[in-house]
């Protein structure tokens, strides 16, 4: 089996690292892929700007402190998450930054790498969206393999 998990700096992605762990625990996967996706503001910047206008931005940012900035926020939470599963035992984690919109960059790379299961975080608390973050809701209605969606617990939000 192999898994990804989806992972940033919120209590989303840590409900969604902390049950991928688990499943960890319980299927010895042959692999475990965590993705970070580096976004480059709120997410309107995302639902305004069309491709070749993000295109153009991130060839702008690009070797500007700001891009470094995001690239070390992006090593340092993949590191920690890529540590705690090495220290349950888990072996065979590959981490891996992306740039763009996350539903599509996380998608991308399930594919890219043949995993089985993708782990997702949502926030759940949205009233214009239910029970689901736009992403996850979109890697949900896209996926050609299974989702795992895990809500943050109560206690978190």
């Amino acid at each position: 089996m192999k898994l990804l998990i989806a992972v940033d700096g919120t209590k989303g992605s840590q409900a969604a690292f902390e049950m991928g762990g688990r499943l960890c625990a319980y299927s010895r996967p042959e692999r475990v892929v965590l993705i970070y996706v580096e976004k480059f503001g709120p997410a309107v910047v995302d639902e305004m700007l069309g491709h070749s206008e993000m295109s153009a931005l991130r060839e702008m940012l690009q070797g500007t402190e700001y891009q470094e900035t995001l690239d070390q926020k992006a090593e340092t939470i993949l590191g920690y998450y890529k540590k705690a599963l090495e220290s349950k035992g888990v072996a065979g984690v590959k981490t891996i930054v992306k740039e763009g919109h996350p539903a599509d960059e996380i998608l991308q790379a399930a594919a890219e790498e043949g995993v089985d299961l993708i782990v997702v975080g949502s926030r759940g608390k949205r009233a214009h969206s239910l029970l689901m973050g736009s992403v996850s809701r979109e890697i949900v209605n896209r996926a050609e393999i299974p989702v795992l969606v895990v809500k943050t617990p109560e206690h978190l939000g």
